[in-house]
């Protein structure tokens, strides 16, 4: 059973819980490689390391942030303990989160995976996860559209995640010296997305709207090509730029 108070901290929680639950655990997923189970192993993971990063900060013992070895012990436990763990850490990380909204200003900063993110980032970046994790389980349901186009999807993703979404799909272009990629993400009566990288870098950023769209959609297809997926209908999404271009942008975003 979620305790109340981890259901109010974390809306997404019970219809991910549901979506796990309503599914084989070695059923494939919309990320690749990745099963049912793997998800729940990785969500685990990431309740227990946003706890842990912002508990040691709290007791004034800064920690660095640990890549996917935090998820071994988790995929060594039987499915029953699994879950136990899963709910366990989620209900730690709203206490952590609570404690840290008691004893600091909500613009403290504090380090996560090499760069700076305030207080609220590490319950809004669970719920965050829950979000984007279910869509992997359930595609495109009216759930998962609901909860992408949340506008605090969008603004978490460019403003507190940023650069980290664009590493992997920058290697892949391997861009040399004066070589430049651009991109607009545009959503009808929001703000563009813009992305941008170079040899040097990768940027991401949210401007007003100026000039053609690279790409054009509703506000969840936008957030799941920020993410390196591929909507399963491709007419909720079309470009208004060459096909190179499309294509480099497509490869930033970790789309191809």
């Amino acid at each position: 059973m979620i305790p109340s108070q981890v259901e109010e901290a974390l809306p997404e929680l019970v219809p991910f819980v549901r979506a796990v639950q309503g599914r084989r655990p070695d059923a494939g997923t919309w990320c690749e490689a990745w099963t049912v189970r793997d998800v729940l192993v990785h969500q685990t993971g990431n309740a227990e390391e946003l706890a842990r990063v912002l508990e040691a900060f709290i007791a004034g013992a800064p920690v660095e942030t640990r890549g996917f070895e935090r998820e071994a012990p988790y995929r060594r436990m039987p499915d029953s303990e699994l879950w136990a763990a899963f709910v366990s850490r989620c209900a730690h990380l709203v206490d952590v989160a609570a404690a840290a909204a008691d004893d600091l200003p909500a613009d403290t900063e504090v380090m996560w995976t090499g760069r700076s993110v305030t207080v609220p980032f590490f319950v809004e970046h669970m719920r965050q996860e829950l979000v984007l994790h279910r869509w992997d389980l359930t595609g495109d349901d009216r759930t998962a559209v609901r909860s992408l186009d949340e506008p605090w999807m969008t603004e978490h993703s460019v403003m507190s995640v940023g650069r980290p979404l664009l590493t992997k799909g920058r290697a892949g272009l391997d861009l040399g010296a004066g070589e430049r990629v651009e991109g607009r993400l545009r959503t009808p009566g929001t703000d563009d997305v813009v992305v941008t990288a170079d040899a040097d870098g990768a940027a991401i950023r949210l401007a007003a709207p100026e000039g053609p769209a690279t790409i054009e959609s509703d506000a969840a297809v936008r957030l799941l090509l920020l993410w390196g997926r591929r909507p399963a209908d491709p007419s909720r999404w079309h470009s208004s730029t060459g096909p190179e271009n499309l294509l480099a942008v497509r490869t930033l975003l970790g789309g191809y």
